[in-house]
């Protein structure tokens, strides 16, 4: 289970960088003054072009980076164990044997009296 998560770790890693190097590779759409109406822009975000290479593999990169995500923090959930299964129970400490008991004390007896 622990090799399982640190390669999907690992794998999700990569995902990210791959991610961010296509979004960084991508063609920006307008300058700033478009997006707000000004220049010669048809609509808000330009106009809309086809979905190119780098766009497809942005929507699965993206795709894979959410299912990556999950699925870590499913892996990485804690179950209902508590902090300390799996190592054995400590030995049961025995009870000290209780001491013989001594048997009653009798209190000392006069010496018997000798006929005269």
């Amino acid at each position: 289970m622990v090799v399982t998560y640190y390669l999907v770790s690992a794998l999700y890693v990569l995902i990210c960088l791959v991610l961010l190097l296509v979004i960084l590779l991508q063609q920006g759409k307008g300058d700033m003054a478009a997006a707000f109406g000004g220049g010669s822009s048809q609509s808000a975000f330009g106009a809309r072009a086809g979905a190119t290479v780098l766009s497809k593999a942005t929507a699965v990169l993206a795709a894979l980076f959410m299912l990556g995500a999950m699925a870590l923090a499913i892996m990485g959930q804690r179950g209902p164990g508590s902090v300390v299964s799996g190592t054995p129970a400590p030995a049961p400490v025995k009870a000290p044997a209780p001491a013989p008991a001594k048997p009653p004390t009798q209190p000392p007896q006069p010496p018997a009296q000798q006929p005269k």
